[in-house]
Parts: structure tokens; sequence; C-alpha cells
């Protein structure tokens, strides 16, 4: 059974081309513009080489990267520096299956095709960060890809509502997107294949 913790993440990343990832989700791209949400400050988990992130910063938004593999936040604050981002990009080591999130308010907690054991209970953490009329967003496999490395890692993918229902927010929260688009994928080795993504974007009711 393969365990997702710091040293295999850190092979991962330094196994990888440090452009690999740099550009942002489709998904993200298509979905955040949609939210009623104003730019403000962004929680992203498991950023990577942060094509999400950078992305987001270019658009205003103040963001809050975090990862377990040091090697990926290098590359990302690599990639914000020669970008000239870096004053909207915190690269954050956190190993956020041991240790608490950075403290809020968040307008924005975002997870781009992010596993760990037990999401739901991490994503409700990630909810707690976020202030009274921001948003979670979860964009995550609704296929596996003819490459993936881990097919064993996504069996029985929930559907969007499905995902919703599970994360058990509670009444202050509301969802605003579920769906499940379907998109041209590009492997890391060039494969091209059709994959379906879930996209859950839940909003935290302003308090009255």
């Amino acid at each position: 059974m393969t365990t997702y913790d710091e040293s295999f993440w850190e092979t991962h990343y330094q196994a990888l081309d440090p452009s690999w990832g740099t550009k942002p989700n489709p998904a993200v791209v298509a979905t955040i513009p949609r939210l009623s949400t104003p730019t403000g400050r962004v929680l992203e988990l498991g950023a990577g080489h942060g094509g999400d992130t950078l992305w987001l910063a270019a658009q205003g938004w103040t963001v809050t990267a975090l990862d377990v593999a040091q090697t990926a936040l290098d590359r990302l604050a690599r990639h914000a520096a020669a970008l000239k981002l870096s004053d909207r990009v915190t690269a954050t080591r956190c190993d956020v299956t041991k240790q608490p999130l950075p403290d809020g308010p968040f307008d924005l907690a975002l997870g781009s095709f992010f596993y760990v054991p037990d999401r739901e209970e991490l994503w409700r953490r990630a909810a707690e960060a976020v202030a009274p009329g921001g948003a979670l967003v979860i964009v995550d496999h609704g296929s596996v890809a003819p490459w993936s490395w881990s097919s064993t890692a996504h069996d029985d993918l929930p559907t969007p509502a499905q995902l919703a229902h599970s994360l058990g927010l509670g009444p202050e929260w509301a969802p605003e997107i579920l769906e499940a688009p379907k998109r041209d994928a590009t492997g890391p080795d060039g494969q091209h294949a059709e994959v379906t993504d879930t996209i859950v974007a839940m909003r935290r009711q302003e308090r009255r």
C-alpha cells in the first residue's frame, strides 16, 4: 500500500520536470471567475509546482500555497519571482495531515486534484478557515486518466453531490457549483485522453 507522506511527494517532484504543473488546471480557470467572490486571500492545499497559485496571483489574489514537498515549493517560489508575483505568493511547507492549517480568515480555500487520506476531515478544517461570504472549492478526479500512477487512490469516485454531502459542513454552507465536466487532458509524457473532473464549490453564508 502506498503511503502518501513527505518522502513520497519529495521523490515524486524530484523526478518531475520543473516546468510540469506550472500551468493552471483548466477546471480552476473555468470555475473561479464564476464564483460570487471578489479577489482576496486564498488558501491552496497541495499547490505543487504552482500552476493554480500563479494563475490566481496573476488575477489579483493573494495566495498562501501549501505543500509537503519542499522541492515543489522551492520551484513554485522561483516561478513566482520570475513572473514578478512574489508579493502575492507565500509558499509554505505544511504536512496538512499532522500540522494545523495557517490562520485565516481566507476568502477562498482551494484544493485541485489534492489527495491525502481522510480528505473530508481536511476539507472541514479548511472550511473553518474561510470567512463568511467566502468559498471552498474542490476540483477532483471524476475519472482516472490512463497514465495515472495510482489508480487505486481513486476507486469509487463520488459524484459532485456525493462529495459535497460527505463534507458535512452544516447549514451555514450552501452549494454554488456541483458539476462534472469532461475535458481533454495531457499526461506527463504527452499522452492525451478525455477525462471527467468533479467540481464542488460551497459558499459560506454571511452572518446575520
